[in-house]
Parts: C-alpha cells; structure tokens; sequence
C-alpha cells in the first residue's frame, strides 16, 4: 500500500491519542514511540528492560515530548491477570486506549528444524504469540472505548513465506498474520477498532544483526526512517482499512 510508505504525518496527526508500545525501550518500538509522540500522543510503553526504557523516557525528555508512562514487564512470564490490570489502569487513567502497537519479539535460533532446541522454540511463541495475543485481548477493553482504534501487529517478510532456518520465528509471525485478519474479522461489524499488521523490512536493529551477523548494518535503513506506516496505521487517515498486511519498506 504505498499511501502508507508515502504518508506525511502533521503535527498534531495524533493529538489527544493514548498509545500503548509493547517492546518499546530500543529498536523500531522505541523510535515509532518518538513519533507518535512528536504527533500528540500520550506514549505508555511496556518493555522489559529498565534501563532501556528510562534511556527512552530520557529521550523524550531531551526532545521536550510529553513524558510517557513506563512499565517494566517481562512478556514471557506475564500473566493475564497482570494485563489485565495494565488495561483497567489505562481506563483509569485516560478513560480508553487509542492504539496498541504489538512490536515486542525475540528471534530465537537460525537453525535447522531437525536440531532445533524446544526450549527455545517455546520461548520464541511465549513471547511472539502467546503474550502478544494475551496483550491484545486484554487491552480490547480500553480499545473498545476509543473512538477509533487501531490496532498493529508486528509481522515480516519470512512470515508470509517461510525459508530454511528460520524456524520458530518464521512460525510466530505466520501466526502472528493470522491472529490479526482474524481479530480483523471478528471486531469488523463488533466494533470501530481497526487490526493490521506491518513488515518492517531490514531495518538497523539488534534482531537484524542477530540475524545476519556477517552483513554490514549501514545498508539497512534506521528504525525513524521507516515509520510513514506505522502513523498512517494510528492515524485517522486509515480508517477503514482493516485486515491488511503492509510493508513499511
């Protein structure tokens, strides 16, 4: 959809906007935070990493941004009675959530499926799915009391055709596309939440060189350089556009 690669977001596209980030202390979580906020949204992000999530709030302080609520969760042992209580905080607080960005994931191994170690299989869907999937139910609540809500989920490229070593990550994100043109499917006549998903591409991460250790990072694009989708997505630009995969590249 190039309307979303090529979309200019205004100053204040996402003025009186509640976001919530998951993975949001490095990487693409971090920097879609930034601009989101840069926009007018109120920034809540969930990460498990402290010190990366106060190096994040520093940021936003140095940018003169509204500071955003932190909480330091660690998705793989979270429990849905803790969501839970994210998503009655939120109504609590700002009387709904707008826009749940799920971008929090793990690679796991690069390696054969014969050799594949299960603990780390099971840590890859714990974290990729099964956490992503707890998080999203239990924010649809506050969702619902949005005017318009967006919901994004974080896909990739090995997600829609899978390829040799890519295993229980490649797996994660197939179900990962499903889980959102289901939930799309299933809020389409229920609700006025929009469900989508985003391949971010290479793009200059930690994952990326964990992935490919041996590329040089300077042919990737920086994590700000690709976020045109992800503002179109939290935007009311896109309302109406629901069940959709887009590349951001």
């Amino acid at each position: 959809m190039s309307i979303a690669k090529e979309f200019q977001a205004s100053k204040n596209e996402l003025e009186n906007k509640v976001i919530l980030v998951s993975g949001g202390g490095s990487g693409i979580g971090k920097e879609a935070a930034l601009a989101f906020a840069e926009c007018g949204a109120e920034i809540v992000l969930l990460g498990k990493n402290s010190d990366h999530l106060e190096e994040t709030y520093n940021e936003f302080e140095a940018r003169k941004l509204r500071s955003p609520i932190l909480h330091q969760l660690d998705l793989e042992t979270t429990t849905e009675e803790e969501l839970k209580k994210i998503n009655n905080a939120l109504i609590e607080e700002f009387g709904k959530l707008d826009g749940l960005l799920n971008n929090a994931s793990i690679l796991g191994d690069k390696s054969p499926i014969e050799s594949y170690k299960f603990e780390v299989w099971k840590k890859v869907f714990d974290i990729n799915v099964h956490a992503t999937f707890l998080l999203t139910k239990s924010l649809l609540p506050a969702l619902r009391l949005s005017k318009e809500g967006s919901i994004i989920f974080t896909s990739s490229g090995v997600g829609r055709i899978g390829k040799a070593y890519w295993g229980a990550y490649s797996l994660s994100k197939f179900a990962t596309e499903s889980l959102g043109q289901i939930l799309s499917d299933e809020l389409e006549n229920t609700s006025n939440i929009r469900v989508n998903s985003i391949n971010p591409g290479a793009v200059r991460t930690q994952m990326r060189e964990q992935a490919y250790p041996a590329e040089d990072p300077k042919i990737n694009k920086e994590a700000k350089e690709i976020l045109n989708a992800y503002l179109y997505l939290m935007s009311d630009k896109s309302i109406g556009i629901s069940g959709d995969s887009i590349d951001a590249q």
